[in-house]
């Protein structure tokens, strides 16, 4: 089974509370970080640069991400060149569309030919990944942020996507980095790792499974039964076992 130094995929630490962003800064297999403005209101960030700040002091030299939030284009692409002058760290998460559908590929083609790192995001067809590709300047990097979790949930198998649009970027852009988001479980971490995706970014609360991985299964059996066990013994949990009839009265009920 596959081991953690196994692992060939960048793992990256998905969150917008200071103080779990610091403790898996902590991680030396923490290699970058991203986050999002679901993520930061959940926190309750209410400043979004003070918050920035403040997590790129706690990550070092290490890549994250932040997400420009307006909706039109002007906006979008100003906002985009702040949070890209924060530091030659930080990546500038671009959506693939807007709200109204439209596709961001031309704001992506001109902040990668000014050198600007791009994380586009939201992505979850290999269409979108084909337009993106095509857009980005191929001497600038790029992290393509696809939404494998999410196609999952839709019922649709995202591994042969992932493959395909690892093949893909390695074709029409090496510079681009494939990153599996959304995960749901640490096997996605394998998978990420098998289709050949460059990164996978998950929460702290997911990331401290992975001490699971490759972990011996008839081991991990006992561990849950004596949970279980446990469990139940420390909340004082009681059956009152009705008794038992002999095998003569039930010999008698019969007759």
């Amino acid at each position: 089974m596959t081991s953690l130094n196994d692992l060939k995929v960048k793992i990256f630490a998905d969150g917008a509370d200071i103080k779990g962003i610091r403790d898996m800064a902590a991680l030396p297999y923490i290699s970058g970080f991203t986050t999002n403005p679901t993520l930061m209101r959940k926190a309750g960030v209410t400043d979004y640069q003070a918050f920035a700040m403040e997590a790129i002091a706690a990550v070092g030299n290490r890549p994250i991400s932040f997400e420009v939030f307006a909706d039109d284009l002007k906006t979008m692409e100003a906002q985009a060149m702040e949070i890209a002058s924060w530091g030659k760290n930080v990546n500038v998460k671009i959506p693939v569309t807007n709200t109204r559908g439209f596709t961001m590929a031309p704001l992506v083609r001109k902040l990668s030919a000014r050198g600007v790192v791009c994380n586009v995001t939201a992505i979850f067809t290999l269409a979108q990944m084909e337009e993106i590709l095509e857009a980005l300047v191929p001497e600038t990097p790029a992290i393509l942020s696809i939404f494998a979790g999410r196609i999952a949930d839709a019922g649709v198998d995202p591994v042969p996507v992932m493959a395909e649009a690892v093949r893909m970027t390695r074709t029409m852009r090496p510079l681009g980095e494939v990153l599996w988001a959304s995960p749901r479980e640490i096997l996605n971490v394998v998978q990420a790792d098998q289709t050949g995706c460059a990164i996978i970014t998950a929460t702290n609360d997911m990331l401290k499974k992975l001490s699971s991985l490759g972990k011996d299964l008839d081991q991990f059996s006992l561990e849950t039964v004596e949970m279980f066990y446990n469990d139940a013994k420390a909340a004082g949990y009681d059956i009152q076992v009705a008794a038992q009839n002999t095998t003569e009265e039930r010999t008698s009920h019969a007759a």
